[in-house]
């Protein structure tokens, strides 16, 4: 299946900028291209009914008829899409009569894809392709096209064109596009700062500590295992908007896996390293800096999923070693793994398994375009308008910084991740994943547990993390709680109470479907970490005077926070 890529959009949109011929093109009466979808469908062997077909077609003849009367009758189209909201696309006729078409026909393509008669997953790649094209062939995205851009070159007296062809080769040289000004930020200085030290590391990882900002804390520590395919300080951005500092400040002793960019010494590491050489030796030393048999634990996205696994097994051992469990945005049963589906099925992981499952990397590179294409609008064709089109320079902003620091992952490990949980969903089954020669149960885990999902995240939908509460505490289900909080899978996990935005919801049943879960909950304004930081109050123990030192005898600081790993950049790793 051929998509969008938004790695080559710079290249691409250099290439409709400089074709006569592609200008030409979008001054005539633009009509619905349907060979791309078409291809697609045949690829997945889907079809339409002639009557539909008809039907859609008919509708659009209709609409197009009413749009031209309109435009004859010097009556402007009405136009909600943000992307026209400038009011230079109403000031000309033939830019707002351009805009209108452009949504009748994103309309009509979308209604196609929304009408195939295929399998439902066919469909969702289908409806993906055509969303890719649709929003790739905007008039916002194109010079000739695009009154704001045409504006802002006589205003500026084309200096505007001049600095947007300027990023536009500087993000070609360093192959992604620019969201922020990287510039700006720097680890360890004004993101990832929270004062600590490093106080254990192997080849998979290095284990922060942080300093105490309270007289007492409490006895049992809190362990926060982040996603390895980002790095850890999502957790730790800047001080007001930073989970780690908030948990330090309520009188928590916070420990932090920062996991490693693998480089190429690391192209065999495989799923079992990361269980056992990660997460469970980090929970190990936890125990010993802290001497406390039982800590608290966090797992965020894949983390979450790491940290359930390593925990099924310790559980299956007969060993106890967590008092309470933290899911952010965790996946454990994957019947729904929400649009990343478009990239998974039995060719695309077979394919991976051929060329690195054996030894080698995925590039951090692919990771961010893959994310990217999820959302195109939003990550890719917002900063082609505002960075290309209008010369304008991207504004600081410490959570893009983050998300254009990519991390590897190894072959090995990536394509049992995607085989065993995303494929052929065994996780959620007792006995179906191997670790270590060793059955994974997750029923076998035995702790309250703290659930939290957000309501438009498109990477874990929320309704499949809530399928955890079934899977954890199976014969103690009162003892998991969920929390749904609104936006999405980052912007909805990093809401600071402090803020007063957004708002969460709350049910203390946790019936079997997430739809009755949603019937009986009631929304409240803010951030849902305060609900969080009571539910880890209540499985902390009592308080101790706070450590003077970080480490212990055994594990002494290796240097400060945030450590070396977290620094690599991917493309070091080639």
């Amino acid at each position: 299946m051929n998509t969008f890529n938004p790695q080559t959009a710079p290249s691409e949109w250099m290439a409709q900028l400089t074709d006569p011929g592609a200008w030409q093109a979008w001054l005539k009466q633009p009509q619905p291209d349907m060979k791309p979808m078409l291809s697609t469908m045949s690829e997945l062997g889907a079809s339409i009914e002639p009557e539909v077909m008809s039907k859609l077609q008919s509708d659009y003849m209709q609409q197009v008829t009413t749009l031209w009367q309109d435009v004859l009758a010097a009556k402007p189209p009405a136009i909600a899409d943000r992307r026209f909201a400038a009011p230079e696309w109403q000031s000309n006729s033939l830019y707002a009569f351009n805009a209108a078409v452009y949504l009748l026909n994103a309309r009509f393509l979308m209604a196609m894809a929304d009408a195939v008669k295929t399998t439902p997953k066919a469909r969702q790649k289908i409806r993906f392709a055509v969303q890719q094209i649709v929003d790739a062939m905007s008039p916002a995205n194109f010079l000739v096209t695009n009154p704001e851009a045409q504006q802002k070159i006589i205003e500026t007296k084309g200096e505007s064109l001049t600095r947007g062809i300027a990023h536009m080769l500087a993000d070609m040289q360093k192959g992604q596009i620019s969201q922020t000004d990287e510039t700006a930020f720097e680890v360890g200085k004004n993101v990832a700062n929270t004062e600590g030290a490093v106080v254990f590391e192997n080849a998979l990882f290095q284990l922060l500590q942080y300093k105490p900002l309270t007289k007492t804390v409490y006895e049992r520590p809190l362990l926060m295992v982040p996603p390895c395919i980002n790095k850890y300080y999502i957790l730790d951005l800047q001080p007001e908007n930073s989970l780690v500092r908030h948990a330090v400040e309520q009188g928590h002793t916070v420990f932090l896996v920062s996991w490693r960019n693998p480089d190429a010494s690391m192209g065999k590491t495989t799923w079992d390293e990361y269980i056992q050489d990660g997460v469970t030796k980090s929970i190990e030393v936890v125990q010993e800096i802290s001497g406390s048999d039982q800590i608290n634990a966090l797992g965020f996205c894949v983390g979450g999923t790491l940290l359930s696994t390593a925990l099924a097994l310790l559980y299956g051992r007969g060993e106890k070693p967590v008092a309470s469990l933290t899911l952010l945005t965790t996946l454990l049963d994957f019947s729904d793994p929400g649009v990343i589906e478009v990239f998974i099925d039995e060719t695309q992981v077979a394919l991976r398994e051929q060329t690195i499952g054996q030894g080698g990397l995925m590039p951090g590179r692919d990771f961010t375009s893959a994310f990217s294409s999820l959302r195109p609008n939003d990550l890719v064709w917002n900063y082609v308008k505002a960075n290309y089109l209008k010369g304008e320079e991207p504004p600081p902003f410490d959570l893009l910084y983050w998300n254009a620091d990519s991390t590897n992952l190894p072959g090995p490990m990536f394509c049992f991740y995607l085989r065993n949980m995303y494929l052929e969903n065994k996780l959620k089954d007792p006995g179906k994943v191997n670790v270590a020669g060793e059955k994974v149960d997750l029923s076998k885990i035995d702790t309250p547990t703290f659930i939290y999902g957000s309501r438009e995240d498109h990477i874990v939908p929320w309704t499949a993390g809530y399928a955890a509460v079934g899977l954890l505490n199976p014969k103690k289900r009162t003892r998991n709680r969920f929390v749904l909080g609104a936006s999405g899978h980052i912007a909805g996990v990093i809401n600071p109470p402090a803020k007063k935005k957004r708002s969460y919801w709350t049910n203390d049943d946790v019936p079997a479907t997430p739809d009755e879960w949603m019937k009986g909950a009631q929304e409240h304004p803010g951030s849902w970490w305060p609900e969080w930081v009571a539910f880890l109050k209540e499985h902390a123990g009592k308080q101790v005077n706070a450590p003077r030192k970080l480490g212990n005898a055994e594990y002494k600081p290796i240097e400060p926070a945030p450590g070396r790993y977290v620094k690599v950049k991917a493309e070091q790793g080639k």
